[in-house]
C-alpha cells in the first residue's frame, strides 16, 4: 500500500509548476470566453479577488455563459489590463 506524500506545511509550490498551467490559456483568440476560474489563473489572481474585482465598476465586461456561469472574452481582459496600466515614471 502507497501512502501519498504530503507537501510540508507552509512550502510553496515551485514556479514551474505553477507556471505549466497556464501553458494553455497563452495562445487564445481575441473572441474565445475563459470562465471565471481561468480568467483568474489568467490574471494570477485568487477567486476571492477576481469577484471582487468583477462586483466593482472597474472590472472587465463579462458574459453569461448560462444561468449560473460568468465569463471573460480574451479581448476584454486584455481592454482592461491595458486600462489598469501605470504610466511609466
Amino acid at each position: 500500500m502507497a501512502k501519498h506524500l504530503k507537501q510540508k506545511r507552509g512550502t510553496k509550490t515551485p514556479m514551474k509548476k505553477r507556471a505549466s498551467a497556464l501553458d494553455g490559456l497563452l495562445s487564445l483568440s481575441d473572441d474565445q470566453v475563459l470562465d471565471f476560474h481561468s480568467w483568474c489563473q489568467l490574471n494570477r489572481i485568487s477567486e476571492r479577488t477576481g469577484r471582487r474585482i468583477l462586483a466593482s465598476s472597474d472590472g472587465p465586461r463579462t458574459v453569461q455563459i448560462s444561468a449560473r456561469r460568468i465569463g471573460i472574452t480574451v479581448r476584454a481582459n486584455r481592454n482592461w489590463q491595458h486600462a489598469r496600466e501605470r504610466a511609466a515614471r
